[in-house]
């Protein structure tokens, strides 16, 4: 679910600006997973882009407070939402911690990395969800690690039935700054592309795994 339409579109046009998405319906990308697909999301580079930065970090800010409430610290989901969520948490004067894709095999063997005590409330922020496997596994990590999750902000999702499923079985409330639907809609008003590829995107989205097989 999405903050709000008018942040969705403006999000969408600033991430189309910078080629943080890449729209290319007729030469499709291959993700790691090798699913074929004609859009690729890389939200690392708004970090190079300060009134962008600045933007996407305001609007969590302000976004998560008025849907969550003001938690006691900050998530974020190694290694894509790191760099931002440490700005949301900066803005916020709240402490922050990040969440590794699995325990270090050394050391103390931490998943959480920062100071986290049992029972406080956390807001996980992520770069991007798709499945929204790799998500609710940092999710899981900080539950572990005693942390109370109010629920997790993104910055933009792909909009899978599945992920959908995968949240609401989890039972984590997930917001975005932005979604494929409001991308889609932009992007054909832009002129990034034309109708045509948009219902190939459109298409794509409804059963990504098989696409273009």
């Amino acid at each position: 679910m999405i903050f709000n339409k008018e942040t969705a579109e403006k999000t969408a046009e600033l991430l189309l600006q910078i080629n943080a998405i890449k729209l290319n319906p007729r030469n499709p990308f291959t993700w790691a997973s090798g699913w074929k697909s004609p859009i690729y999301c890389d939200n690392r580079l708004i970090l190079s882009f300060p009134a962008i930065r600045n933007y996407v970090r305001d609007e969590f800010a302000k976004n998560i407070e008025k849907q969550f409430g003001k938690p006691d610290v900050i998530a974020g989901v190694a290694t894509g939402a790191i760099g931002i969520g440490i700005l949301v948490a900066e803005c916020m004067g709240l402490p922050f911690v990040y969440v590794r894709p699995e325990p270090k095999k050394h050391g103390r063997q931490n998943q959480v990395e920062g100071f986290l005590q049992k029972g406080q409330n956390v807001v996980v922020v992520e770069d991007l969800i798709s499945t929204g496997n790799s998500s609710l596994l940092a999710v899981e990590a900080l539950k572990e690690a005693g942390a109370n999750i109010k629920g997790m902000a993104a910055i933009f999702t792909y909009g899978f039935g599945l992920a959908e499923e995968n949240f609401k079985n989890a039972k984590v409330e997930l917001y975005t700054l932005s979604n494929y639907q409001n991308l889609l809609s932009l992007a054909v008003a832009k002129t990034y592309i034309t109708e045509e590829e948009q219902q190939t995107l459109s298409e794509w989205n409804v059963n990504p795994s098989t696409w273009n097989v």
